[in-house]
């Protein structure tokens, strides 16, 4: 299973574009920051993530303040030229 929920704050948002299907895109930063527990030791993760949205999410994500948070939830994709990987947004919630 390919899913992922990430409770993150909006970074950095790209000027809303449209995919030659006409659906209107987003491409942005994440930004995460938690302490989890790791073989019996906090440890403190910070992590910037690059993510897409399509449709009626990106054009509702692309309303929202930059730093502000939320919980992201969608899947694990290859970039375009499959070198590194983006978040595929399918929805978002507050926290």
């Amino acid at each position: 299973m390919n899913q992922l929920i990430l409770t993150a704050s909006i970074e950095e948002v790209s000027t809303l574009r449209y995919t030659p299907a006409g659906l209107p895109a987003l491409n942005l930063t994440l930004t995460h920051a938690s302490e989890v527990e790791e073989a019996s030791l906090p440890r403190q993760v910070k992590v910037s993530v690059k993510a897409v949205a399509i449709g009626s999410v990106a054009e509702s994500i692309g309303k929202q303040a930059v730093g502000s948070s939320w919980q992201f939830k969608g899947f694990l994709g290859a970039a375009l030229r499959g070198k590194s990987v983006v978040f595929h947004i399918q929805t978002f919630k507050p926290i």
